[in-house]
C-alpha cells in the first residue's frame, strides 16, 4: 500500500468525544450550511447543453418503483470512437458537477484518457437537491434537533442509492458506451464524500477508485467512524482499490469563517456536526492507508473552505485519473 502525500500524520486509531464548542468550529465541514447560502440556486446553461466536437451527451431518467424520485443521469461520451474501451467516472451531484466542466476540459479529456463520464443528478434544474441527496447519500438515519427543538430523522438511504447504480445506472452506461470495468471510478463532494466512504466500506470491488471530497464524517454523531469502519477494516480481504481523500485546509483547520450565530438554523446545525473533528477526513485516510489492499492518497487544497471543494475536487480529480491539466487552482502534491 502507498500513501502519496506529506501530510498524513500519525493520529489516534480512533475519535475523541467532542464538545459544543469544538462543533462550532467545525463550520467548514457543513454541507448543509454551504448549500443553505442559496437552495434554490439554478443550474443554467452547461457544457451538456451546448455543442463540443470533443464529447456527445445523452441522458436518461429513471424513476423510484413508488414513482416518487426520479433521477437524470447525463453520459458525456467521447467523440471519437476509441479502440479500446474507456475508463469512466460517475460523479455524484451530477447537477453541480456539469457546471464546473467547461469546453477545454472536454477538449483535454478528449485528447489524453478520453473517459466516458457519468453525471448522477436529480430531475430537476436545482444545483443541488439537498432533500434528496440526504436521503440517497447516507447510510445511515440522522436524528438531531432543529432549530426549533423538534426531532427530525433523515437519511438512510444509501443501501438502495448504490443499488440503482448498480442495477440500472451501470447496465444503462455500459449499453450506450463502451466501458472498461476494471477503470471504473466514484466522485463524490460533502454527504456525496461520504456515500464514497459508505460505498468502498459495503461494495469495495463496485469500482476502482474511490474519491472522498470534503466527507460529511460528523454524520449521525460519527456514525461513519463506528463499526462500519472497524468492520471493513478487520474484514477486507486485500481487495485492491485506490482511494484519494480530499479536504479544504480551512476546513482541518476548522477555519469556519463569518457565520451568523443569532440564526437559529446556523446554531443547530454546528451542534448537529460535533460527530467528528475538523482532521476526520485526513485521519481518516491515515488508517485507511494500514487496510492490505488499498493505496490511499491524501490531498489538502491550502485555503478552500467546504464549498469551493466541489468544483476544485472535481477538476483534481479529473488531472489525477486522467493525465489532464490540474486546473483546481492549488498545487497539486509531489508525487
Amino acid at each position: 500500500m502507498i500513501v502519496s502525500s506529506s501530510l498524513i500524520s500519525s493520529v489516534s486509531p480512533w475519535l475523541r468525544t467532542l464538545g459544543v464548542a469544538t462543533a462550532i468550529g467545525m463550520a467548514a465541514l457543513s454541507p448543509a450550511a454551504a448549500q443553505q447560502r442559496n437552495p434554490e440556486q439554478k443550474v443554467g446553461e452547461t457544457v451538456l447543453d451546448q455543442p463540443a466536437q470533443s464529447y456527445r451527451f445523452e441522458h436518461f431518467v429513471l424513476d423510484s418503483p413508488d414513482k416518487a424520485r426520479r433521477w437524470r443521469v447525463n453520459i458525456g461520451v467521447p467523440a471519437k470512437a476509441a479502440a479500446t474501451p474507456a475508463p469512466v467516472l460517475y460523479m455524484l451531484d451530477g447537477n453541480a458537477a456539469a457546471m464546473v466542466l467547461d469546453q477545454a476540459m472536454l477538449a483535454d479529456l478528449a485528447a489524453h484518457a478520453a473517459p466516458v463520464l457519468v453525471f448522477i443528478g436529480y430531475d430537476n434544474d436545482l444545483r443541488i437537491d439537498s432533500p434528496a441527496r440526504t436521503r440517497d447519500y447516507t447510510a445511515w438515519i440522522d436524528t438531531a434537533d432543529d432549530e426549533n427543538g423538534t426531532s427530525q430523522s433523515s437519511g438512510g438511504g444509501a443501501y438502495a442509492f448504490l443499488d440503482l447504480i448498480e442495477r440500472r445506472i451501470k447496465p444503462e452506461v455500459q449499453r450506450r458506451a463502451s466501458i472498461d470495468l476494471q477503470q471504473q471510478s466514484l466522485w463524490g463532494h460533502s454527504l456525496g464524500g461520504l456515500f464514497v466512504v459508505s460505498t468502498l466500506y459495503t461494495r469495495p470491488a463496485a469500482f476502482q477508485h474511490y474519491v472522498s471530497a470534503s466527507p460529511s464524517l460528523w454524520w449521525s454523531q460519527g456514525a461513519p467512524l463506528g463499526d462500519m469502519e472497524r468492520q471493513f477494516i478487520a474484514n477486507n480481504q486485500s481487495q485492491p482499490a485506490q482511494v484519494t481523500v480530499m479536504l479544504g485546509g480551512d476546513e482541518r483547520t476548522g477555519n469556519r469563517g463569518v457565520r451568523d450565530m443569532t440564526n437559529p438554523r446556523v446554531v443547530a446545525h454546528l451542534r448537529r456536526i460535533g460527530g467528528a473533528t475538523p482532521d476526520a477526513a485526513q485521519q481518516l485516510a491515515s488508517r485507511l492507508a494500514e487496510v492490505p489492499g488499498l493505496t490511499v492518497q491524501y490531498r489538502e487544497f491550502p485555503g478552500l473552505g467546504h464549498g469551493p471543494m466541489l468544483p476544485a475536487s472535481l477538476k483534481a480529480t479529473l488531472s489525477q485519473l486522467y493525465g489532464i491539466a490540474d486546473r483546481s487552482g492549488t498545487p497539486a502534491p509531489a508525487p
